[in-house]
């Protein structure tokens, strides 16, 4: 029940309470007053009887003494008497209109004709004895009749007493016990008032208001200072406090969402600020390894506790492979077909072993560790794969929110995209487009670093030439010569390896430089060179061609001379070779005019 309720209630039944006290003490007060006019009535009409007594019996005497005497004193008396006997009468008269019952009534009647009768024989006997018959006088006062009127008129005047008396008294405790019983119901009413006002404080004001108000006081202070992990007690109570306790809850709850969405918005900020440093760095990268290692480094920090891996795909676009991981995700595989990959075949970010909602990806094992496979797209094509592994199995990957994945996964995309561009633009500007050797351009930095190079490496330079290459374009057209030189550039490739690097120089010349090798060594590999084109079949639109053969010129440096002429100095000897009947190789080196030939 409600606190105003109650103390409504209370107060209108204190005010009940007060006003059927305030009744009762009236009520009581009129009680005493009756006592009191009672106890008037038992004490005037005592006082009346009494008097009518002693008036009749003092009229009496005096008429007696007179007669026996003779004495004018008891005549004066006497007449003073019969002036007193109107005032009887008047009293009688008082009596008659109090309104006295019946019976008291009648009795007060015959206490007025006992009188009369009365004072007829005592006026008849002084008339007597003043007439101066004096022994009928004393007759008529000492007879039977005078006696006879005077017993009645006493009997009646007690009588009459006794009548007034028991009522009067009966009034009075009548009275008295009215007024004692409403000043009981007064008292009664007076003492409820004042239990129901105890009570008000005690069990409102103390228990249901001002206790919960300490309690809810200290409770307000740490709100108000934001600590809100204070627990309200869930009060049910359906008053103006327990309204105030939901209020207070509704305040901590708010509090604590204020909190929620306040840590919310700063990990959304600090998650923000995290992509937005990877993308700058991502930006930055100028190799593949870069990249992966900012990916590594970054995506844990935007995905706490969340393991995974970055795959790129092949040139073939048919397969990817890892190229960074984090927090060691030991679900998934290495390297895995393009095809057993939903996502990638959806395009779209893709769920596997949550609630076995949707089909999982093959290259996920059995275990059923959530997993969040993300595309990495761009240009409209698959370049690679963002995996993520959930190993609490409670899916929070899952629940990361997509704008972030699609932006983090945009940005990887982009950045590897551009990667690859730029090698390819790289690789163009540095590599010959037909045979996939460098280019002239990337020999003359390569040669004018080994100028530079003040720690005297040794380097072996060879310049190439396919023989009767116009005669094999004339002949089979110029997609055979094209073919031809990838032919030749590709075995002069696999040749070389590690130990040098090849180089179209121009038409049908190639170029190898190899560093940190001796004389012998570069002629040796020369060499090795010229026999495998020699050797080598080659085949052109099912057919086979042949033999294709090379002329090889080797010059060195620094002791033959010095890295400015090794270009010149081996074209030299590629001319020797040339009118020397081709298919051979001759070396330049600083031993004289020393020349090693060496036919095929």
């Amino acid at each position: 029940m409600r606190i105003t309720t109650i103390t409504n209630w209370a107060y209108g039944i204190t005010v009940v309470l007060t006003v059927l006290s305030a009744v009762a003490f009236i009520l009581s007060a009129r009680s005493a007053t009756q006592e009191r006019q009672a106890v008037e009535q038992h004490l005037l009409l005592n006082s009346m009887g009494e008097e009518l007594a002693l008036g009749a019996e003092e009229m009496t005497d005096e008429a007696r003494l007179y007669v026996m005497r003779g004495d004018a004193r008891h005549l004066d008396a006497f007449t003073v008497d019969e002036g007193e006997e109107r005032r009887r009468d008047t009293a009688i008269n008082a009596l008659r209109n109090l309104g006295i019952p019946d019976g008291e009534l009648q009795v007060v009647e015959q206490v007025a004709a006992n009188a009369e009768a009365l004072d007829k024989i005592e006026g008849s006997a002084v008339a007597s004895y003043t007439g101066g018959n004096q022994a009928s006088a004393r007759e008529t006062l000492f007879g039977p009749e005078h006696e006879r009127n005077q017993t009645a008129l006493l009997n009646a005047v007690a009588q009459f007493r006794s009548l007034a008396t028991a009522r009067t008294e009966a009034a009075v405790r009548s009275a008295q016990a009215r007024s004692d019983l409403w000043a009981d119901v007064a008292k009664v009413m007076l003492a409820l008032t004042a239990a129901i006002f105890l009570a008000v404080l005690y069990f409102i004001l103390r228990r249901r208001v001002a206790l919960p108000l300490v309690r809810m006081t200290g409770i307000v202070n740490r709100l108000a200072k934001q600590d809100y992990t204070v627990e309200v007690p869930n009060d049910r109570r359906g008053d103006e406090i327990g309204e105030m306790n939901d209020a207070i809850q509704i305040f901590r709850e708010n509090g604590l969402e204020r909190n929620r969405l306040d840590a919310e918005r700063k990990r959304d900020l600090q998650t923000k600020d995290l992509i937005l440093q990877m993308m700058h760095r991502l930006q930055a990268c100028y190799a593949q390894n870069e990249l992966a290692e900012v990916v590594a480094l970054f995506v844990p920090r935007i995905f706490p506790g969340i393991a995974g891996c970055l795959y790129t795909m092949n040139e073939s676009r048919s397969a990817l492979s890892e190229v960074s991981r984090w927090l060691d995700p030991a679900h998934t595989e290495t390297s895995f077909p393009a095809s057993a990959c939903w996502g990638l075949r959806r395009g779209r970010p893709h769920v596997s072993h949550v609630a076995d909602n949707d089909i999982s990806c093959q290259h996920l094992d059995e275990a059923g560790i959530p997993g969040l496979c993300v595309p990495l797209t761009a240009l409209g094509e698959a370049i690679g794969l963002l995996y993520f592994e959930d190993r609490t199995k409670d899916a929070t990957a899952v629940d990361a929110p997509q704008l972030y994945l699609e932006l983090i996964a945009e940005n990887i995309g982009l950045a590897i995209a551009n990667l690859q561009l730029r090698d390819k633009l790289t690789s163009l500007a540095v590599r010959d487009a037909l045979t996939g050797l460098f280019n002239r351009r990337s020999l003359d930095e390569a040669l004018n670093t080994l100028h530079r190079d003040q720690s005297a490496r040794t380097v072996v330079c060879m310049m190439i030439d396919i023989d009767h290459f116009k005669r094999f374009n004339d002949e089979f057209g110029h997609d055979a010569g094209d073919e031809v030189l990838r032919h030749v550039a590709q075995i002069v490739s696999d040749t070389v390896g590690d130990t040098g690097t090849a180089y179209r120089f121009g038409g049908e010349e190639l170029t190898v430089i190899a560093t940190d090798i001796a004389d012998e060594e570069g002629f040796r590999l020369a060499e090795k060179l010229r026999t495998g084109v020699f050797t080598t079949p080659f085949s052109y639109r099912g057919r086979i061609v042949g033999p294709l053969s090379i002329s090889v010129g080797v010059a060195s440096s620094p002791i033959s001379g010095p890295t400015t002429t090794l270009i010149n100095r081996a074209d030299g000897a590629l001319l020797k070779a040339k009118l020397s009947g081709r298919n051979q190789t001759v070396a330049a080196f600083a031993m004289g005019t020393q020349e090693a030939l060496k036919r095929g």
